[in-house]
């Protein structure tokens, strides 16, 4: 009896850390990600993560993402997960509690954000975990690489989620888990260097050299390299590969190999982000294949420390046939600078491991596979200790460059279109002058906005665009936010500057992919024949104003309840027309279409009497600097042509512009440069005619 009373008190000792302080709701989260668990412990003190118990065996942990690291999303708010990790490091699953992505909440629905979480459960974090497009998902995947599958309208959304699960899943595991935790922190020593040559660097151990033989692969692999089809065998004496390894940000390595002046402008262009390894080979099978992209993740190569896979990611910075300046090296074919961390980070001082996957197709079908893994450890002269205080995290490369690096010829084609359009406007009075250069340029322009600002690179803006500033602004406020979609951060910033030289019109009437969309389907209601309702000016007056409520209604509502607010701004069609093709719930799509229906007979309607983001725009236009658009003293009175070809209306009876609906189509300037069209230069075509009549009568006369 007493036995079996111990054996009771023992086999429910690990409830003793239960309390009801534990929300069921979180209870019952917890247990989804660890079935079989039967006791689920309080937060604990030192770290805020919550033990899982079956029995008294430990399962592993389940803890908050936003414990751990609050990165903002494309809201501007952070994304709340519950994450589960069990005591190998393999997540057991991953739950989003809580978000504010627009695209998930009120466009794709959150299935697919759901089937995008899905995909950690059962991964390690002794993997390097790789966000791509479906359809890249599995390039060049190796042992160690895994790639997920994306979510295409929502990269910037899934990128920050993967960022947010590993550093937090990091975290813990390095305080919880056995054989994660780091060894003390390193740092290159900058006051360590003196000239040396190639053989030196080796003896010394400042460079690390690993050599495969034909023989070595051949034993490896199970038969001769003459049974593939590639020819791999080298020259007598040669080797099969012979890498060598470098850590750069050492000057005793990194001046050596590069020179000082090339090694200044890397250190400066680094700019302390990111450790960086160089890999130099040779052979007849280097380091990196014939079709590797520059930029990307090696595929044959990869680098582990401790249990954990080390990003590696090619920076591109080597100048073509670039030379090693250390004296004595020998002639070596492929070099890289590759940045080494990640979430992971890297200890430059401590011992970690390089493995080289070869993989040698016998045929269409058959593949042999050989893996051969180098321990590199880097002579400690080149490192010294680091002092690192209490909740500092390392200094790693900030996600939106990755993203910028990522999207590079889609920020180029912007940059180049914007550079035109402002040279076209800074221009616009010499241009004017040929009607059908302008005419060509300004529907090639909408359909680029349309399809390449918009259903491409989705460089929509949005009146979201506006809650995310300001919720920064009344909280913590952070550049990084705004600059993790590239195309819009350009756009807004470009939106911005302009709207303080030529008002909203350039942005509503150039960039907006939805305003282009509205200008085509008015374009064709026109040429469909159908009758062009002229709303009269009385109403479009009190009409115009609807938009500024709508956007004051939106802001307010944001500081009460952000979710509100996003519901809310499906007054703005950008999102179900722009985002997501028309693929959406079919309400949405009535009302995006709706719009345009009526836009085949009032021109721009949702533009000129609902557009809360113009509206906004509008009053950011009023403190520009210039007028362009010229007026001349016959404008409405008593002319009033530009008034009847202005489509939005934009021209008041007297004549006067009015900015705050202008959206700068540029056809009044066209009119006014035209001799054939302006009443004014008509006149005055008149009045020169009739004195030059008068002058040859006179002098016919005399």
């Amino acid at each position: 009896m007493l036995r079996r009373l111990l054996f009771m008190v023992l086999l429910a000792w690990p409830l003793s850390g239960y309390s009801s302080e534990l929300p069921d709701e979180t209870r019952e989260v917890i247990q989804a990600l660890f079935p079989s668990a039967t006791v689920i412990e309080n937060k604990l003190p030192d770290l805020p993560v919550y033990p899982v118990y079956q029995l008294q065996e430990l399962l592993g942990y389940a803890y908050l993402s936003t414990d751990f690291t609050r990165l903002p999303g494309f809201a501007g708010k952070p994304i709340t997960m519950m994450i589960g990790l069990d005591t190998k490091g393999r997540f057991t699953g991953v739950k989003v509690l809580h978000h504010h992505e627009p695209v998930f909440l009120h466009g794709l629905g959150e299935e697919p954000l759901t089937e995008f979480v899905a995909q950690y459960e059962g991964r390690s974090l002794t993997e390097q975990i790789i966000v791509q497009a479906s359809s890249r998902s599995a390039r060049n995947a190796t042992d160690n690489q895994v790639y997920f599958d994306g979510v295409s309208k929502a990269t910037v959304s899934v990128l920050i989620i993967n960022d947010t699960v590993l550093s937090s899943a990091l975290q813990v595991a390095r305080n919880k888990l056995a054989g994660f935790a780091q060894a003390a922190p390193t740092k290159a020593r900058q006051d360590f260097y003196e000239p040396l040559s190639w053989q030196q660097l080796l003896d010394r151990g400042y460079l690390l050299k690993a050599r495969l033989s034909a023989a070595d692969v051949e034993d490896k692999l199970g038969r001769p390299l003459s049974d593939y089809p590639v020819d791999l065998e080298p020259l007598p004496g040669e080797p099969f590969t012979e890498i060598y390894f470098a850590y750069m940000n050492a000057p005793m390595v990194g001046r050596n190999l590069l020179g000082d002046q090339r090694y200044q402008a890397f250190m400066e262009r680094l700019n302390g982000r990111g450790k960086v390894m160089m890999l130099m080979s040779r052979g007849t099978f280097p380091h990196v294949s014939a079709d590797f992209v520059p930029g990307s993740t090696p595929s044959r190569i990869g680098l582990h420390q401790g249990q954990l896979a080390i990003e590696m990611r090619d920076l591109n910075w080597l100048e073509p046939g670039q030379a090693i300046a250390a004296s004595g090296a020998p002639p070596l074919e492929i070099m890289n600078l590759f940045r080494v961390g990640g979430n992971a980070g890297f200890n430059p001082g401590s011992e970690s491991t390089f493995h080289l996957d070869i993989s040698l197709p016998r045929n269409h079908l058959v593949t042999d596979n050989a893996r051969f893994t180098v321990p590199v450890r880097f002579s400690d002269d080149l490192f010294e200790a680091v002092e690192v205080q209490p909740g500092h995290q390392s200094n790693r490369e900030p996600m939106w460059v990755g993203l910028w690096k990522e999207r590079w010829w889609q920020i180029g084609v912007l940059v180049a279109s914007l550079t035109l359009l402002t040279i076209v406007f800074a221009r616009q009075k010499t241009l004017t002058r040929h009607p059908k250069l302008v005419h060509r340029f300004r529907w090639g322009f909408l359909l680029f906005t349309l399809f390449f600002i918009g259903f491409y690179a989705q460089g929509q803006l949005s009146v979201v665009n506006i809650y995310t500033l300001f919720l920064a602004l009344w909280d913590d406020f952070s550049l990084n936010v705004f600059l993790l979609d590239p195309v819009i951060f350009i756009l807004w910033c470009y939106t911005f500057v302009t709207l303080f030289i030529w008002g909203r019109g350039l942005f509503c009437g150039w960039l907006c992919p939805f305003g282009a969309l509205q200008e085509m389907t008015s374009w064709l209601g026109q040429r469909l024949g159908l009758r062009q309702v002229k709303v009269p000016e009385r109403w479009h007056r009190r009409l115009i104003l609807l938009k500024y409520p709508i956007l004051a209604g939106l802001v307010a509502t944001a500081f009460y309840s952000l979710t509100l607010a996003e519901q809310l701004a499906e007054v703005e069609p950008f999102k179900t027309s722009i985002t997501l093709y028309f693929v959406r719930y079919w309400p949405f799509v009535i009302y995006a279409l709706g719009l345009l229906a009526i836009g085949l007979f009032i021109h721009k309607f949702y533009c000129r009497y609902l557009c809360p983001l113009g509206a906004g725009l509008a009053i950011l236009g009023r403190f520009r600097l210039f007028s362009w658009l010229e007026r001349v003293k016959r404008c409405g009175q008593p002319c009033q042509h530009c008034k009847n070809e202005c489509g939005i209306n934009a021209i008041r009876k007297d004549g006067r512009v009015d900015y705050d609906e202008c959206i700068q189509c540029l056809e009044c300037v066209v009119i006014l440069r035209d001799q054939n069209q302006c009443v004014d230069a008509i006149v005055q075509n008149k009045q020169r005619q009739k004195q030059t009549r008068i002058l040859a009568t006179d002098a016919a006369g005399a």
